[in-house]
């Protein structure tokens, strides 16, 4: 059940001059991957086929997955009127495609499958934040905080249900912690890249996913405060079954905080590159 709808988003409080070029690319590109939620419902409902609770669930969740899409992608629509939302996500599901009919979970278990979907909403939840509390423009503030709370229950919703399959399969510890790992380290992997190069690119432009991840991540990457790395290595560690809170998870933080600002320096470095050999000026962005 749907927590919001869009026709309670006040879009009348959108406000042009407090947009910032620098989100505009990000949220067109996390609305191809919201809008996508139904393939992922379907491949889930695949794994868990003989789990009607779950089977409910999941369909639950993509619709409010499809819902962030609309938001985000009508939002962007308001910053770029030349932002065509439907033929952008139409390239985005052709050119990525995902085993909607796949007989088990690629992450080797169902408990992985769902320690998994916890670090998604980890990440999410912790991007819309920082997203809405660096934003000046209204309606984004909005929409981000809405998100934000919706994913911060899907974490909620996957982690009851990887709970109750960790009692049947009794995956190791060892095994959880990799899973978790794993999935973190596919965000730089097609999904986000190629949902910035359908939105963000000209139709006939190649797509070339260290271009296209560097644009997103070089802007994405700015917006986070070790506040958010903190919030977020708490869910990572509660979903792998260690203490969210203490010596062990605060200096995880830390280090996690350390490595993204390193990485943003690098991406920041290479969009500056690629700018000047352009012959453009990289867009400004306050460093934490």
């Amino acid at each position: 059940m749907k927590h919001w709808t869009l026709d309670q988003v006040a879009w009348d409080r959108f406000d042009p001059s407090k947009v910032d070029p620098e989100v505009v690319p990000l949220v067109k590109a996390a609305a191809m991957v919201e809008r996508n939620g139904d393939d992922y419902a379907l491949y889930l409902k695949s794994v868990f086929r003989d789990d009607p609770d779950f089977q409910y669930a999941a369909d639950n969740w993509a619709v409010e997955e499809v819902q962030h899409g609309d938001a985000l992608g009508r939002w962007a629509s308001l910053a770029d009127p030349s932002f065509d939302y439907p033929a952008a996500f139409a390239r985005y599901r052709a050119g990525y495609t995902i085993d909607i009919k796949a007989d088990a979970s690629i992450r080797g278990s169902r408990t992985g499958e769902l320690i998994a979907r916890c670090m998604v909403e980890t990440g999410t939840s912790s991007y819309y934040t920082a997203l809405g509390e660096a934003s000046d423009e209204p309606v984004l503030k909005e929409i981000c905080r809405l998100i934000a709370a919706d994913e911060y229950r899907h974490f909620k919703l996957f982690y009851d249900h990887m709970k109750r399959y960790l009692a049947r399969e009794n995956l190791s510890f060892p095994r959880r912690l990799r899973v978790a790992l794993g999935r973190v380290g596919e965000t730089e992997d097609d999904e986000l890249a190629f949902a910035f190069h359908c939105s963000n690119d000209a139709p006939g432009v190649a797509y070339e996913h260290n271009r296209c991840i560097t644009g997103y991540m070089g802007r994405a990457m700015g917006f986070y405060r070790f506040r958010h790395i903190e919030r977020g290595m708490g869910m990572i560690f509660k979903s792998v079954g260690l203490e969210p809170r203490g010596r062990v998870s605060g200096l995880a933080a830390r280090a996690a905080w350390k490595l993204l600002c390193w990485r943003r320096d690098r991406y920041r470095q290479a969009m500056a590159r690629e700018a000047a050999a352009n012959g453009n000026a990289l867009p400004t962005q306050q460093a934490a």
